[in-house]
């Protein structure tokens, strides 16, 4: 396994300090998603920053399912949010469920019930929302703050047997009304919800909420560092009430850092739904979503993921990250293990008149590592360039083909245009060239100079293929970005009609491709752009 090296932050210093006075002999973290959709980068980075801490200082990680809203969660995406860990190259110690606990957390309800520290509310939702105010405004008492302790065990009992419909009551910890922090204004511990749940089936009709439930099951499981994005700061001092008047043996600590936020990047799991219902995009794995699936299905790696996480860093500051950070170490990881092929993927013919042979030119897989071999391609008298490299009238240094002009083709020959072919339209449709037998994988450069270097395809042995170049889903001003997915039909090498599902290149100029998994079949390749060949980041 190699070697996990996590920069220094301030949970680690926390950690250290721990685990040096005694408090703690071994670290347990754990990575808890509510399995209500598909994770995104955003949860990468909470869970990278999980498991590396836990592996770092000889703990452990659990997973666990933050299962207590039936009416929006499924086994679809429990598997899939467990597919997606294994993929970043992750296992987790104990894999659990907030479900595991539902009668230990009724239990311990119950516990603040007898205390006199929760009441059953007959309250509207609205008037409960109402009467706890705003940031200005104080919270209200209502009459049902007054129940006995007998009343309300009573209330408790046959709200969990069934006796009431959904919406009609629930229960709220007795805490204080007063409080400047709306989370400890009596919050909702329990709602009415005839659901029936994917792990408990109909055993349940009450379900805790997530305030109640999650410093519970922190507290169960023996989790020493309880590692949530900043918007929970607010809800500390709730998380250590809870742990303390249910009586919990274990004590957890809840420690805040900055959620990952990332420019022309949907990071809201309810947005990213929403699209996926509405079919604006191709499903949950789409490649222009940042869900781990469509960063999976579009080509980038697990190490790309991780590596970004980490030089992202962890603090307690909320910052935006250009998202062409992620793009470099995609490009940074890719570069020295993908082979570097030639795809055209908008073709204009080209006719060699004055070759009738067929020949197969040694071409290098990646000239910065020459581990990785060589390859032999065709070369014939019809060939098929890029539209966009020839050009009848040049403006002013012009560094591709025109009427008149030598270039040279990549791993092959010079040619020079002598003739355009049109169609009756006046649309350019092929070229006529003849080559120079004597500038062979680009010999000849001494003597003259070539108009550059094109890339190009034998068009005999071409095979076709579907080109998908993939933009951000957001434009610059938060609107959906309509050209985020632009597609076109061309050709390959030859030696890549084997290609798989996932396999990746490099294609001259246009950048990195990876294999479409989805649509993919045989007989009809689809490459999904990954990233482009160079972009203007740099690493700070």
């Amino acid at each position: 396994m190699e070697e996990v090296k996590v920069s220094s932050n301030f949970i680690k210093k926390i950690i250290i300090d721990d685990l040096e006075s005694g408090k703690h002999e071994k670290i347990i973290t754990r990575f808890p998603p509510e399995p209500n959709g598909y994770i995104h980068i955003g949860h990468a980075k909470a869970i990278i920053i999980n498991f590396d801490l836990a592996e770092e200082f000889g703990g452990k990680t659990n997973l666990r399912f933050d299962d207590t809203n039936p009416v929006k969660e499924d086994v679809e995406y429990v598997e899939s949010i467990m597919n997606d860990i294994k993929w970043l190259g992750y296992e987790w110690d104990s894999l659990h469920y907030a479900s595991d606990y539902f009668e230990e957390m009724y239990n311990r309800a119950m516990i603040l019930v007898k205390k006199g520290l929760a009441y059953v509310d007959d309250s509207t939702p609205e008037k409960i929302s109402e009467e706890r105010g705003t940031l200005t405004k104080t919270g209200i008492e209502n009459e049902y703050r007054k129940r006995s302790i007998e009343d309300n065990v009573d209330l408790f009992t046959k709200m969990k047997n069934g006796e009431y419909e959904d919406g009609s009551r629930v229960l709220r910890a007795k805490i204080d009304m007063g409080s400047p922090n709306i989370n400890m204004r009596d919050p909702v511990i329990y709602r009415i919800a005839h659901k029936t749940h994917h792990q408990t089936g109909d055993k349940w009709c009450i379900y805790p909420m997530y305030d109640f439930a999650h410093p519970l099951e922190d507290a169960i499981e023996g989790i020493t560092h309880s590692l949530c994005t900043l918007e929970f700061e607010d809800h500390r001092p709730i998380y250590d009430w809870f742990v303390e008047n249910c009586d919990m043996e274990s004590v957890p600590r809840q420690i805040e850092f900055a959620r990952l936020e990332m420019t022309n990047t949907v990071m809201s799991k309810r947005k990213l739904k929403l699209m996926v219902d509405e079919g604006v995009v191709d499903g949950w794995d789409d490649p222009r979503l940042p869900t781990i699936s469509g960063l999976r299905r579009r080509g980038y790696t697990p190490e790309a993921i991780k590596d970004f996480a980490r030089a992202v860093g962890v603090s307690k500051s909320n910052s935006l990250i250009d998202s062409m950070m992620l793009e470099h170490f995609v490009r940074e990881d890719l570069k020295l293990k993908v082979p570097r092929t030639m795809a055209v993927i908008d073709p204009l013919k080209v006719t060699i008149t004055n070759y009738d042979e067929i020949e197969l030119l040694e071409a290098e897989n990646n000239q910065e590592n020459e581990e990785m071999g060589t390859r032999m391609i065709p070369f014939s008298n019809e060939i098929y360039i890029e539209k966009e490299d020839f050009i009848e009238e040049p403006p002013k240094k012009w560094k591709r083909l025109y009427p008149g002009a030598e270039v040279r083709l990549k791993h092959a020959y010079f040619i020079k245009c002598n003739e355009v072919i049109k169609d009756e339209n006046g649309e350019i449709i092929e070229l006529k060239c003849t080559y120079d037998p004597m500038t062979k994988s680009g010999s000849g450069f001494k003597e003259r100079k070539p108009n550059g270097t094109i890339h190009w395809v034998e068009a005999k042995k071409a095979v076709p293929a579907e080109f998908r170049l993939y933009g951000s889903i957001i434009d610059e001003d938060g609107e959906l970005n309509k050209e985020s997915l632009v597609v076109t039909h061309g050709f390959v090498e030859d030696n890549m009609k084997d290609s798989k599902p996932i396999d990746k290149y490099q294609f001259f100029r246009h950048g990195y491709f990876a294999v479409d998994n989805k649509d993919t079949k045989e007989g009809q390749l689809v490459f999904n752009r990954i990233v482009s060949l160079k972009s203007s980041y740099r690493v700070k």
